[in-house]
This record gives structure tokens, C-alpha cells and sequence, in this order.
């Protein structure tokens, strides 16, 4: 007979979860594994509130596994580590992100991949090497493998810089593999969401002329003299759309929902490089035309494996980059997941987990 979630494990938990596709979070008692000899046990402070964290808890993509406990923009302090741990101590203020676990042997893992490891396991929604189920970062605490475990540097805030977690990384990822780091280059952003917001501020710190792609004229203002972007361009301006042909190196496109690639792919020069992240419901449609006649590419990307996670979160705050935040309690969650689904959040909610997570 298979044990409760409250049960499984030797450690009681508390935290939020979604039991059903309602997709309402309310209290949840479960529990974790004791702390391994690889582990480190780390105390929740801050929990970004990711797009992923609202398309699981309502099933979006057909594979929700519940009850389930969202986040994987995890910052905390580490508070106990295994005796095989050497990158950190406790006391240390440390990151879990997107990934919990890996087969740490495949050709993925041993290129520091371990995002595109065929065995790679998320932080929540998935099933640990154990056979036990993941849950996130809306609860107390979390126990995580040394590999997948991130120093968080000093002068980066816990709560601002949750967020580079996932939003982060996912934007910085592509950007070093397809090459859109030259200084004075033009990169187009399609969605000024929690994806888009950061893409704008780590392309400024690569040197790039960047440039704002989005539906409506609302956040012009916000993206020029507030994020740093160079100019601002409204899809549904067709004078602006014409103007603007082949004038862009890289779009990285962030939307989410269902959307038109071709007048993207329009934007751009010769070689252009459009690259999605966002994960729409259903399939886009993908034109021939602008990709064969001006040898343009579409391509993808995924979070980065966890070498390249330090990297960015080391690069971040050296050029001082954070997200643009709204710190809620875990009880203002589900209002905030009503505001996330309307896009009304300007541009990431934080949960303060610490001051806020109280069993009932």
C-alpha cells in the first residue's frame, strides 16, 4: 500500500500545494527525506513564482502529477550538509533552481548538461531516483543533492535574485550557446513578461542594442527609461513593422501564448537567429519562406545545466542585474496566480516564505 506524501519520508513539511486542476494551493502537510551523506538541507527563505509553476498546478500540459507543491526559484540558507558535501557549509545562503537530480553519468551530465539528461528530474512534478515524488519550493524546506545545489553570491538579494533561478538562466543560456553576446549587436525581445524583463537587462550587459517587441504601446515607457532597452517596437503597428525589416541580429521570443513567428521572423537580418522559450499550449505555425530565403534560423533552448547556472548567477551580480519583483505572502498565492494568467505583475511575484509560511 502506498504511504501518504505525509508519511513517506522521515521528515514532516509544510507547505502549499494544488491538489486537483483547480489549480488552488492551499496548506499541505508532507514530508522529506533525511539529509544524505551528498545532501544539503536548506531552509526556505524566498520562492520566485514562475509561468511553470501556474501551467502545472492547472495541468496545462497533461502531465501534473498531484498533489503537487510548486516552485523551483528557490533561495535559502543551507542548514545542514552530508559528510561527502565540500562546496558548502551550513550558514551558507545557497540557490536550488529548476533541476533536483540527474543520472550524473550521461554524455548530458558529463558536458554539465545536466538540463538535457534523458534521467533529469525537476525540482517539483517529478519522481526522485528514490521512486518518491519532488516537491517544491512553496513549502519550509528542501533536501537536494550537492550537484544541483548553487552559491548564491553576496551582493545579489535573496528575493530580487530568486527569479535568476529560472527566468534567469533560461534567457542567459541561449544567449552564450547561439552566440547573442557581441557587443553592438541588435537583439529583439518578444514579451515583456518575467522571461523578457531579465533577457532585456543581461543583453544591455552584454552590449547589445536591444529592442522591445511587443503587442501594445502600455509598457514603452517602463521598457526604456526603466529596464534600459534602446527602442520599443508594437507588433500592431504595420508603419513601425515595415520599418523595422531586417534590422535585428537575434529575437529571443518569450511569449507563451499561441502567436504569429512570421512577422518575427520578418525583423530579422540574413543569419538571423530567432530563439523560443516560451512553451505555448498548442503548436506554431512555422513559415519556409523567410527561413530559406534569408538563411535564418529557429531554434530553442532549455534552462542551463548548473556550471552554466553559477555562471550566470556570478554575472548577474557582478553587473548588478535582478528581477523586477512583487514580494506576497503564501497566502496572497492564489490571487497572485489569478493576476499571473492575466499577465498583471510587473514582472515576477516572490513569495517570502520564511515570514509568511505558517502551519495552520
Amino acid at each position: 500500500m502506498a504511504k501518504s506524501p505525509e508519511t513517506e519520508h522521515p521528515n514532516k513539511v509544510f507547505g502549499w500545494g494544488a491538489r486537483d486542476k483547480s489549480g488552488v494551493l492551499s496548506p499541505f502537510h508532507f514530508s522529506r527525506r533525511d539529509n544524505g551523506e551528498n545532501d544539503v538541507t536548506v531552509k526556505i527563505l524566498f520562492c520566485g513564482v514562475c509561468h511553470t509553476d501556474l501551467h502545472t498546478i492547472k495541468n496545462d500540459w497533461g502531465y501534473t502529477y498531484y498533489p503537487v507543491v510548486p516552485g523551483h526559484e528557490i533561495v535559502g540558507i543551507a542548514t545542514k550538509v552530508g559528510k561527502n558535501v565540500t562546496k558548502f557549509k551550513e550558514g551558507d545562503r545557497v540557490g536550488v533552481g529548476v533541476i533536483a537530480g540527474s543520472c550524473q553519468s550521461c554524455e548530458s551530465c558529463d558536458q554539465d548538461l545536466e538540463n538535457y539528461c534523458p534521467q533529469m528530474s525537476f525540482t517539483y512534478n517529478a519522481i526522485a531516483s528514490d521512486g518518491t515524488k519532488n516537491y517544491g519550493g512553496y513549502s519550509e524546506n528542501i533536501v537536494v543533492d550537492q550537484r544541483f545545489v548553487l552559491r548564491f553570491p553576496e551582493n545579489l538579494p535573496s528575493d530580487s535574485g530568486a527569479p535568476l533561478l529560472c527566468a534567469g538562466i533560461t534567457v542567459y543560456s541561449p544567449m552564450k550557446y547561439y552566440g547573442m553576446t557581441e557587443a553592438g549587436k541588435h537583439l529583439g525581445v518578444a514579451g515583456l513578461g518575467g522571461l523578457g524583463h531579465v533577457a532585456v537587462k543581461i543583453g544591455k550587459a552584454f552590449g547589445l542594442k536591444v529592442t522591445v517587441i511587443s503587442s501594445s504601446s502600455k509598457k514603452e515607457e517602463e521598457a526604456i527609461n526603466h529596464l534600459g532597452a534602446d527602442s520599443f517596437l508594437v507588433t500592431t503597428d504595420p508603419q513601425k513593422m515595415k520599418a523595422a525589416i531586417g534590422t535585428m541580429d537575434y529575437i529571443i521570443d518569450t511569449i507563451s501564448a499561441v502567436h504569429a513567428l512570421y512577422p518575427l521572423l520578418g525583423l530579422l537580418k540574413v543569419n538571423g537567429k530567432l530563439i523560443a522559450l516560451g512553451l505555448p499550449e498548442k503548436p506554431l505555425e512555422l513559415p519556409m519562406f523567410p527561413l530559406v530565403l534569408g538563411r535564418k534560423m529557429v531554434g530553442g533552448s532549455d534552462v542551463g545545466g548548473l556550471k552554466e547556472t553559477q555562471e550566470m548567477l556570478d554575472f548577474c551580480a557582478k553587473h548588478n542585474i535582478t528581477a523586477d519583483i512583487e514580494l506576497i505572502k503564501m497566502d496572497e498565492i492564489n490571487s497572485a496566480m489569478e493576476r499571473l494568467a492575466k499577465s498583471d505583475v510587473r514582472y515576477r511575484f516572490v513569495i517570502d516564505v520564511a515570514n509568511s509560511l505558517s502551519p495552520p
